[in-house]
């Protein structure tokens, strides 16, 4: 994810300038965010911040989180939330729908993203791209 300060400006030259096709918009929860897909069910998000961009932690410009996929069923994701805690982390569970996902941040302050592909829905429904709902593990 990418955090940008105009958001329409952005997707412009993501898809305009580059030609990465737009799968889904999201705007709710205060957020707007634009997901590109190359084929996945998204290969780049952008978020707007709002200002100019210069304040820290969520609204600064640049890059918000990377994400790691760690393969395609809820045990891995299981099994990868017991080892981060076995090792002092404690990892912020999202359901995405079309992912399965733990957040948290490296030893610098990055965050990070570990996810199982959970759903091929966003094939047939692309906008199923952008969904945040709480994830029990």
């Amino acid at each position: 994810v990418l955090t940008v300060t105009v958001l329409a400006r952005s997707e412009e030259f993501y898809s305009g300038v580059l030609g990465m096709p737009v799968c889904a918009r999201f705007a709710e929860q205060g957020m707007k965010m634009t997901f590109f897909s190359l084929g996945n069910h998204h290969d780049l998000a952008i978020a707007e911040v709002s200002g100019e961009g210069d304040a820290g932690g969520d609204q600064a410009v640049g890059l918000h989180h990377v994400a790691f996929c760690i393969g395609t069923a809820l045990d891995e994701l299981v099994e990868a939330k017991a080892h981060l805690e076995a090792a002092g982390i404690t990892p912020a569970p999202v359901d995405h729908e079309v992912t399965k996902s733990l957040y948290f941040d490296d030893p610098d302050g990055n965050t990070v993203e570990l996810y199982v592909d959970a759903s091929d829905v966003w094939r047939k429904e692309p906008q199923r791209v952008a969904q945040v709902k709480a994830l029990q593990l």
